[in-house]
């Protein structure tokens, strides 16, 4: 195998499936990728089994050829190269020699036969997306899934279609995060449990460009996302998924609006006084126009007012400051309204229409005086 390729294009590809690549495995064949040049196009590839990832890059096809390269030290290899044409070469024993300008290095690759690829899927009825829609849409709720291996289901997401409608719901026991978004077609529903890791990684490869699509494919055990000159299928989480409905309600006692922004400085602020690990709530207690937030830690203590609009009943009411920030941040509205019953359930912070939900259980708190 002979190919000439561009630094960038050659960087960009390689950095794309290496997500895929495990770290560590007891099958030393899928911390490679796959360089397939065979059929007029050089192909790329990477597979740890639950998270595999395919692009093709542009360059010149001088021998066609198909080889398994060391993931990390060939990355490494490319990313320090100059910035000009890569010249990849590769014998029978497969020797592979990676010359660029004056630098040349030789390195062993692998049998590309050992090599476990992509499996054999069939495309059909994909559901199209933008990928500035689906970007936004997992860095919205992606923080609230859980790492706790004891239930699968809350380490990935829950995407549910209905007609135009996908849903996207995540939780980790403490908090529920859903986000809605309307396509500009209709599709039969479908739904899947998608890996948080699958979801993290594809955020990295996305560029989030609102005229860009991605087609999603859904099958038994995969999920396929189809973009650029890019397809990621991961292995879907199996089971069921929580009954989400049964958790969120639209009762409350108390419900005021607030200035996102000024909300968010207040938490910052007095977060200044927990140390790292200490699980100190800070406590909420909205009263007629204003809402006071307080802390105390072993640090100090730290009072604080804020304008706001009420309506319903006075309430104190404590959480984690962590939880309350993670679902602030990825709202873009100026003002956010929460929605409270009392201080031993649940805060829905919500939008009119419900195109985002966020609840969050409250803590137990001392009064700070």
């Amino acid at each position: 195998m002979r190919l000439t390729i561009k630094k960038s294009n050659l960087l960009r590809g390689v950095q794309t499936v290496s997500k895929a690549v495990p770290n560590k495995t007891s099958m030393s064949i899928l911390e490679c990728i796959l360089i397939d040049a065979r059929e007029g196009m050089i192909r790329l590839v990477g597979n740890d089994m639950d998270l595999g990832i395919e692009t093709f890059i542009e360059g010149d096809i001088e021998e066609k050829g198909i080889i398994a390269l060391e993931s990390k030290v060939f990355l490494e290899i490319v990313r320090k190269l100059p910035d000009n044409y890569v010249i990849i070469e590769t014998d029978n024993d497969y020797k592979t020699t990676i010359i660029c300008e004056n630098s040349k290095f030789s390195i062993m690759g692998r049998n590309w036969e050992e090599f476990i690829d992509l499996p054999a899927i069939k495309k059909e009825n994909g559901v199209e997306i933008s990928q500035f829609a689906l970007k936004e849409v997992i860095r919205q709720t992606i923080f609230s899934i859980s790492d706790n291996d004891t239930n699968k289901a809350m380490g990935g997401e829950y995407f549910d279609i209905k007609y135009n409608c996908f849903k996207v719901v995540s939780l980790d026991g403490h908090r529920i995060s859903i986000r809605k978004i309307f396509m500009k077609n209709s599709y039969e529903d479908r739904h899947a449990i998608v890996p948080g890791k699958s979801l993290t990684e594809l955020m990295k490869i996305l560029t989030g460009e609102a005229e860009k699509d991605v087609i999603i494919y859904f099958e038994d055990k995969f999920i396929i996302f189809e973009f650029d000159s890019t397809v990621m299928v991961s292995r879907l989480i199996e089971g069921e998924y929580f009954k989400i409905d049964q958790m969120l309600s639209t009762d409350y006692e108390t419900k005021f609006k607030i200035n996102k922004k000024m909300f968010m400085d207040c938490i910052d602020r007095a977060t200044l006084l927990v140390k790292e690990g200490d699980k100190k709530p800070v406590i909420i207690n909205v009263q007629d126009e204003m809402m006071e937030l307080k802390i105390n830690s072993v640090v100090g203590s730290m009072k604080e007012e804020i304008v706001i609009t009420k309506e319903g009943k006075d309430i104190m009411i404590g959480f984690n400051p962590k939880f309350l920030m993670d679902a602030l941040r990825v709202i873009d509205e100026e003002e956010v309204t929460l929605y409270l019953v009392n201080p031993k359930a649940p805060c829905f912070i919500r939008d009119e229409e419900q195109n985002y939900v966020y609840l969050i259980l409250p803590v137990n708190f001392t009064t700070v005086s």
